[in-house]
């Protein structure tokens, strides 16, 4: 769960902190007040792409920062940056320039890890785009969810896993001797090459830390050395000062023994202080400029740079590729005395791969009827009565991969008399968002998903379907993280959490102001909104019956 959003100098945001909790959080106020700010701030810090054009006139940088559980941070993260039970921080900035920084708990982080906790964390839907749910092979797994077909996925996965590796160690096998000498000596030079640098994981970040050390040796010990000197080298320094007053109030104490208190806390204190004078004077003597460790270290982080622009954008694919480079070799060199096994080996395998397609093609097709009924069921209570929904599953025969021959495609025909076609292509943004709605509804058990963001989900919509939406909306909060900005009292009156962003002038300068809304503040936004520019007693009656059906 994200539990805090705090964004700075974004747009016309100067300063805003909002501590967030579980379920339906809505975020009203008027066309323009900065509502869809708050979530593209919040898609920032999850790895989308930045603008310096979002930079607030006259700021150096904008920064965003997100307080969340530890278990939402994927696996291989958490035991990267050290986080345990609780809650991390992460933090993205961008300057002028269009520079950006990532920190994963004050850590220097690659963007590709906020990236990964965004893919892992977050679901964004607004009226122009839908980002996870219009990805062919997101749609086939969200099938295969609702269809519980797991299981399926994985012994398609390994069946998989074997054919492939068959079929290149064959293929290896029928290269003329010159290609396979070529192919041999270039794997070994890139094995070597690898080898030779010995990268390991985490290794950029210690270097992106201890450059700027390096590089800043001089000034660091300057500021290392006054810091000593005003704590103890010099005369009438802190440690004398305090001395000083410890041993006044030793006399004190001998006549007052009340004040021995004192005596023994100062000491406490001066103790405290000269412990960190000696780790000052001790980091003042190693920061000596060592411009050959500086070498090296550049040195280090352009063979790595070299590694990476051959072998994948991180160093885990660097490592990922030696492993495959090394399986490829070994194949190579003992590819005559396999081939007849492998020959018969990859035969049986392909057979039960293409069996294993089949049954499982035979079962999504069963789970797509089911998608249908239960997607067009939704799809009528949110406003689009008219419309026809199908999840299209195609085997592509000999078109075998990890999961298996079928592309899954879901279709939406959003008015009578016209073919079903792919939800992007036909959908306008309102019904995307509706169509996005209905899909999240119907996979409510099978997406793990922790935070689902809707922007404006309920445009073009109202009455009884705005109050569809709204109870949508709820029910999805009830088991995880919901974020919707919303113009519409139906559907804010059901969340669990009310945001109202509105904009005001300080100084002459515009900035937004975000505060949650309880009571009678609340029943007074939620009637301007029924009410139009002003709230009336029959408006207030409305907001006042439609908020006595808020969930708790």
């Amino acid at each position: 769960m994200l539990r805090t959003l705090k964004v700075v100098n974004f747009a016309v945001v100067e300063r805003a902190e909002i501590e967030l909790g579980a379920g339906f959080t809505a975020f009203t106020g008027e066309t323009g007040a900065g509502k869809s700010i708050l979530l593209e701030a919040l898609g920032f810090l999850l790895g989308a792409r930045g603008s310096s054009s979002w930079l607030r006139a006259g700021a150096a940088s904008l920064e965003v920062e997100g307080v969340f559980d530890a278990a939402d941070l994927p696996a291989d993260l958490r035991e990267r940056f050290g986080v345990s039970g609780g809650t991390f921080a992460a933090r993205r900035e961008l300057d002028a320039g269009g520079r950006t920084r990532a920190m994963i708990r004050s850590q220097s982080a690659p963007l590709s890890a906020l990236v990964q906790l965004g893919d892992a964390f977050a679901d964004f839907h607004g009226q122009h785009e839908s980002r996870d749910l219009l990805k062919p092979g997101v749609q086939l797994e969200l099938l295969d969810r609702f269809g519980g077909l797991d299981a399926e996925r994985e012994a398609l996965a390994r069946a998989h896993a074997l054919w492939a590796g068959l079929r290149a160690r064959l293929e290896a096998s029928s290269m003329s001797e010159e290609e396979r000498r070529r192919r041999v000596e270039l794997l070994r030079f890139q094995l070597e090459e690898i080898d030779a640098a010995k990268p390991r994981l985490g290794e950029e970040e210690e270097i992106d830390e201890a450059l700027p050390r390096l590089r800043n040796a001089e000034r660091l010990r300057a500021f290392a050395d006054s810091a000593y000197g005003q704590l103890y080298a010099e005369e009438d320094a802190a440690l004398s000062r305090l001395m000083r007053a410890e041993r006044a109030l030793g006399e004190l104490a001998r006549i007052d023994p009340s004040a021995g208190r004192l005596q023994g806390e100062l000491e406490a204190a001066r103790l405290s202080v000269e412990a960190v004078a000696h780790e000052v004077g001790d980091y003042r003597d190693r920061a000596t400029a060592d411009p050959a460790a500086l070498d090296a270290l550049l040195a280090r982080q352009e063979a790595l740079s070299r590694l990476k622009k051959r072998h994948g954008p991180t160093l885990a694919d660097v490592l990922a590729a030696r492993a495959r480079l090394a399986d490829e070799l070994d194949g190579l060199e003992n590819a005559d005395a396999r081939l007849e096994e492998t020959k018969r080996e990859l035969e049986a395998a392909q057979a039960a791969l293409s069996k294993l397609c089949d049954e499982v093609h035979d079962k999504r097709r069963k789970a797509a009827k089911k998608l249908d009924a239960a997607a067009l069921k939704e799809l009528k209570v949110l406003g689009l009565p008219h419309s026809s929904f199908s999840c299209a599953v195609e085997l592509e025969e000999g078109e075998w991969t990890r999961t298996g021959a079928d592309a899954v495609s879901f279709l939406l025909a959003a008015n009578p008399g016209e073919p079903p076609r792919p939800i992007k292509a036909v959908a306008s943004g309102g019904e995307l968002s509706r169509v996005m709605l209905a899909l999240k509804t119907v996979f409510a058990k099978a997406d793990r998903t922790p935070l689902l963001v809707f922007d404006e989900v309920d445009s073009g919509v109202g009455g009884e379907v705005a109050r569809a939406v709204g109870e949508r909306l709820a029910a999805l909060g009830r088991g995880r993280q919901i974020l919707c900005v919303t113009h519409l009292a139906q559907v804010a009156c059901l969340a669990h959490a009310h945001y109202h962003v509105a904009k005001e002038i300080a100084g002459g300068r515009t900035r937004v102001r975000v505060e949650r809304l309880d009571g009678e503040r609340r029943l007074e936004a939620v009637a301007l909104m029924l009410g139009g520019r002003a709230a009336t007693p029959a408006s207030r009656k409305h907001a006042q019956e439609l908020l006595e059906n808020t969930p708790a």
